[in-house]
């Protein structure tokens, strides 16, 4: 089946390199990670998602701040991620 979907132009660029490196096509690349996507479980993914919150709140407790900085919420997190 043929769709179109639209693509920031950063990740249309990297997916095209990683293609080529990999000797695949956009297409591949693209099912590939759906595929994977679709066969992870959730819980692997909530999972995930902890671990690196946990390291990331780690990180950023040993770094400038002199007291843990404690538990952050969502948003909190992503903010401080886009630091790095």
């Amino acid at each position: 089946m043929k769709t179109t979907i639209d693509l920031p132009e950063e990740i249309f660029h990297r997916a095209k390199i990683v293609a080529a490196q990999r000797k695949t096509t956009l297409k591949e690349l693209v099912i590939s990670g759906l595929t994977h996507a679709l066969d992870t479980p959730p819980e692997d993914q909530e999972s995930k998602r902890s671990e690196r919150a946990a390291r990331l709140i780690e990180t950023l407790s040993k770094g400038r701040n002199k007291e843990s900085i404690g538990r952050l919420n969502r948003d909190e997190l992503h903010d401080r991620q886009q630091l790095f």
